[in-house]
């Protein structure tokens, strides 16, 4: 079965389970404005978990370049969208991703390209830092990468303690990152 054939294949049955939602909260799937509901949701979804499909790794190899630079590489300001396994509401921000080349360097645009394809999956912000950071030091093998998130989450905004104005931020990192001074320097810098 092709790509497109089995797409539309899950669409379809995501569509009847979401019907079925709609019906179990109480509201009626086959009123005028709820009708097209279910396959829209099912087309959302599979739009915001497509990095289930995608590889990382390729995309970073895909512009692998040999390269003498070894100082600091920033992309920052790299925003995403994700959802939270929990609850399966968005969380969305920032993030700031360094590396120290070792040899290689990869086309600028595949690092928020890496944080994209982690970000469209059931995520927790934890799990998605150290993702990106895992995927592109196995990857480009540099002295060190280091990866900073800020987000917001509906699932603290909307729901349970309801903090509206509360951003989360982690961080992880390898190598030359495990001193301080190069921590420091890479926090100014995104600053």
């Amino acid at each position: 079965m092709s790509s497109i054939n089995n797409e539309e294949n899950n669409i379809s049955l995501l569509a009847t389970h979401y019907k079925s939602v709609i019906d179990l909260l109480g509201e009626d799937a086959s009123r005028e404005g709820l009708l097209d509901t279910p396959e829209r949701v099912a087309k959302a979804m599979t739009f915001l978990t497509k990095g289930y499909n995608e590889n990382p790794e390729e995309i970073l190899k895909k512009a692998l370049f040999k390269e003498d630079y070894s100082q600091m590489v920033i992309v920052k300001d790299i925003d995403f969208y994700s959802l939270c396994e929990h609850h399966m509401l968005p969380f969305w921000g920032k993030a700031h991703v360094a590396y120290i080349p070792n040899g290689y360097i990869t086309g600028l645009s595949k690092i928020p390209r890496v944080v994209e394809v982690f970000a469209r999956r059931l995520q927790v912000q934890e799990r998605l830092t150290t993702q990106i950071k895992d995927c592109i030091q196995k990857t480009l093998n540099p002295m060190g990468v280091m990866v900073v998130i800020e987000a917001q989450h509906m699932c603290m905004q909307m729901r349970g303690v309801q903090k509206q104005n509360s951003t989360t931020t982690t961080s992880d990192f390898t190598g030359v990152f495990n001193t301080a001074k190069t921590r420091e320097e890479f926090i100014n810098l995104i600053r």
